[in-house]
């Protein structure tokens, strides 16, 4: 068995006094790089936390130095030995004595390049993390996130709960469940689809702060932005509202932006890769531009090594930067392991964040009153500005498609949308100025959803018939859960309520564009 002493970073980090107490270290590592000099030879080594480089001499291992001819790129070998500097000043180990921790059967092969086995990425996921340290580092960002979102709300009195995953009624949300059946209940049971409706449980049961990190399912469509089966918080605080919740989510996201970036801005990037319609990028800048939002500049990225379909994909760039020229727009070339242009933001997290109301953002560019006008009206006016869709579409779902097309995508700086109409949110509460309109907000930064909240509905009878007209309406097929309005029934305190998209913050904190970057072993479809 082999003990380790020190890490690869720690080497580093303590090289200097190391060297002055000519101290033995015992490090272990995966081979990486090989340099064969005969009677010397280089390895770099490489562990969880950084990689370091290795000293071998034929005259201090005499016949084990034999042995080294055995080993090979990908290997896990452990040595110990003294640390000295290399005439250029690296840090390196002089190899007193070695071991061969584990064989690597199988070559790494070559880095991946850009988009032809991005497939092969994800369902090799390992490799992925071996030839990629930019992938390693989301990840290592992710785990740092949701560290400091605990460590937030930790501080602020919240106590961490866990709720069921199997349930034998679904609620909280509008959404398909994932079914299984509990032999030992003999009943059907669902995946969760929410954590709301046992977290204010709680709060009618006196806990005042709560929150859930877990995994919630939805048995709906994948996309850039959804997978069925995702991470979630939600937060639950009693005696506050919906303005509570803003004010907190935007003390928690300036928290998490300053902890990993050192300051209040960060940058978040708008991803068109070659083949999967780059030429959309001319249109959306133009669009960008008409709405006055400011971009920072365009990232031009080309493959390090060129192939037969470089010629094309070169055609694209040229047309590109002319286009950047033309438009007095700042553009940066660089060569990378990808075909892809950015549009580059730079996101502000200033409070108080922007805010809209929904409905008057929709009805200053539809030109009517969407709280008013007949659903028909609706449907026309959506049609003549070009939005496609099923004539049996609910008014819900109809909604949701003119905000996402005509407001949602050029929300690029933190901004919540509060103040929805009534029939879009029976959890929440009716807006205390105009029933029509419920207590709820969505919050938004680079045009992605990253967050919802509500006042949450605490009359058990209000709640109730909200509940019973969506069935009557086939709006949702939730069924009624019962136990739920009983408990309502017991009193709960008014409370504020904030559910936030862990991915989706990932996401957006990592630049990523799309949501299979930042979950390690995302569902595909089989080969």
């Amino acid at each position: 068995y082999f003990l380790k002493t020190h890490t690869t970073k720690e080497v580093k980090d303590n090289g200097e006094k190391l060297i002055e107490n000519k101290q033995e270290v015992k490090v272990a590592g995966r081979i990486y790089l090989e340099r064969d000099f005969g009677k010397t030879k280089f390895y770099t080594i490489a562990d969880g936390y950084d990689k370091i480089q290795i000293y071998f001499r034929k005259d201090i291992l005499n016949e084990k130095y034999e042995l080294l001819d055995l080993f090979d790129i990908g290997d896990f070998i452990g040595v110990s030995g003294e640390v000295f500097k290399t005439k250029t000043g690296e840090i390196t180990i002089l190899v007193k004595d070695f071991v061969l921790l584990a064989k690597s059967l199988r070559p790494f092969g070559e880095k991946y390049h850009g988009l032809k086995d991005v497939e092969l990425r994800y369902r090799q996921r390992y490799l992925d993390l071996l030839n990629n340290q930019e992938v390693r580092g989301i990840f290592l960002k992710r785990s740092k996130i949701i560290s400091l979102i605990r460590e937030f709300l930790d501080k602020k009195g919240f106590i961490e709960v866990e709720t069921p995953i199997l349930q034998p009624i679904y609620g909280g949300a509008f959404a398909t469940p994932f079914k299984t059946f509990y032999e030992s209940l003999d009943k059907e049971f669902y995946l969760r689809i929410s954590d709301e409706l046992y977290l204010k449980r709680l709060l009618i049961g006196n806990f005042e702060k709560v929150y859930e990190i877990g995994k919630d399912f939805r048995n709906e469509g994948i996309s850039r932005f959804h997978s069925p089966e995702f991470t979630q918080i939600e937060i639950y605080q009693a005696y506050a509202d919906y303005y509570t919740m803003m004010e907190l989510f935007e003390e928690l996201f300036l928290f998490l932006v300053k902890n990993l970036y050192r300051d209040d801005k960060f940058i978040y990037s708008e991803k068109f890769y070659y083949g999967e319609g780059e030429k959309e990028i001319f249109l959306r800048i133009k669009e960008l531009k008409e709405k006055g939002i400011e971009i920072n500049k365009i990232n031009i990225y080309y493959l390090k090594e060129k192939d037969k379909e470089e010629r094309e994909y070169l055609s694209f760039c040229e047309e590109l930067i002319n286009f950047c020229k033309e438009h007095n727009l700042p553009y940066q070339e660089e060569k990378k392991e990808k075909r892809c242009a950015e549009i580059e933001f730079l996101i502000e997290v200033k409070r108080p964040f922007k805010r809209i109301k929904f409905s008057e953002s929709l009805n200053e560019i539809l030109g009517i009153d969407i709280l008013e006008v007949p659903f028909d009206i609706l449907k026309k006016k959506a049609k003549e500005v070009g939005i496609d869709f099923k004539e049996e579409i609910t008014e819900i779902k109809l909604l949701d498609k003119l905000f996402s097309a005509l407001i949602q995508k050029y929300l690029i700086q933190p901004t919540f949308v509060i103040d929805h109409p009534k029939i879009t949110t029976p959890l929440a509460k009716p807006h205390r100025e105009n029933p029509l309109l419920c207590e709820r907000f969505e919050v938004f930064v680079g045009g992605i959803e990253l967050g919802n909240a509500f006042s949450e509905e605490n009359n058990p009878i209000r709640q109730k018939e909200s509940f019973l007209e969506l069935l009557k309406l086939k709006e949702d097929e939730t069924p009624l859960d019962e136990d739920f309005i009983t408990a309502l029934e017991y009193g709960m305190p008014p409370s504020g309520g904030l559910g936030i998209g862990i991915d989706r913050l990932v996401m957006i904190l990592t630049n990523q564009s799309s949501i299979r970057e930042v979950i390690l072993f995302p569902q595909l479809k089989e080969k």
